[in-house]
């Protein structure tokens, strides 16, 4: 090997990266332009590459990048070319603390998010869980009520408005105080009796709204109440009850649903069929 080629080969070797690229290139009998083409890459790129010229190429990971891509394509090992590359090493940002907050205040502050979170929580759950609560419970109850049977046992609803309005009418004429007390005479008179042949469920509601009688009657059972102490009377198995008023029968079947009869005491003592 003559002097020369060891000269050239000294000088390779203490070639910068640029240089190594350079003389490749040359050797491969590209231009710089055939370079730029099948790299896309500017011409000036290429330029800087070979000239050294990092400041121009932008950060060292860009350098780094464009250095490999050129250094494969003229079929060169890229690890020496990356030891030779004097660009600086791509160093992962250093995260430094400015602030140093105590352990404990910093789990008083997660302890505390977290409360204002549960709290918020609850004060949005909580009334829409008892608005839901209340509208169930009373869907149930108006189900519950609409499906309920008649039952003979019930007590019947207050009708204490629904009082009926008795008018005497007579062709002689009387004193406008003697009349009510006639009216009151005949109502005090006047009696009201129950017998049962089955049994028979029977409540009695006296005017003061109190309940006279709430029971269920054997067969063969009697009752007698005065009509003046009576507002209504509910007879439950209406079929097997024999009912007078003022002396006279009264057809308790006729007057049933559901073989449920229910009664008002008129002021002159009789009794009336309520719906």
């Amino acid at each position: 090997m003559t002097s020369s080629q060891q000269s050239d080969q000294a000088h390779e070797a203490l070639a910068g990266c640029g240089e190594r690229l350079r003389m490749a290139r040359e050797a491969a009998g590209l231009s710089i332009d055939d370079v730029a083409a099948r790299l896309r890459m500017p011409h000036r790129v290429v330029r800087s590459l070979e000239n050294e010229d990092w400041s121009r190429l932008g950060a060292p990971v860009f350098v780094r990048g464009q250095v490999r891509s050129y250094s494969r394509l003229l079929g060169l090992t890229t690890a020496p070319m990356m030891d030779a590359l004097m660009v600086g090493q791509v160093e992962p940002t250093k995260l430094v603390s400015r602030t140093h907050i105590p352990k404990a205040q910093w789990w008083a502050e997660q302890i505390g998010r977290r409360l204002v979170y549960i709290v918020l929580t609850l004060s949005l759950a909580i009334p829409v869980w008892v608005a839901t609560r209340q509208h169930l419970a009373g869907t149930a109850e108006g189900v519950a009520a609409l499906d309920a049977p008649a039952d003979p046992a019930a007590p019947a609803e207050p009708e204490a408005d629904r009082t009926p309005r008795t008018v005497v009418a007579s062709m002689t004429p009387v004193a406008a105080n003697a009349q009510p007390a006639a009216v009151k005479a005949l109502a005090a008179d006047a009696e009201i009796v129950v017998r049962t042949s089955a049994k028979t469920w029977l409540e009695v509601v006296a005017n003061d709204g109190s309940t006279l009688a709430k029971e269920l009657l054997p067969a063969g059972a009697e009752r007698r109440y005065a009509a003046s102490q009576v507002r209504r009377m509910t007879i439950g198995n209406a079929s097997a009850v024999a009912l007078e008023s003022r002396g006279r029968p009264v057809d308790a079947l006729a007057n049933a649903r559901a073989n449920v009869a229910r009664f008002e005491v008129s002021s002159d003592g009789s009794l009336v069929a309520s719906n």
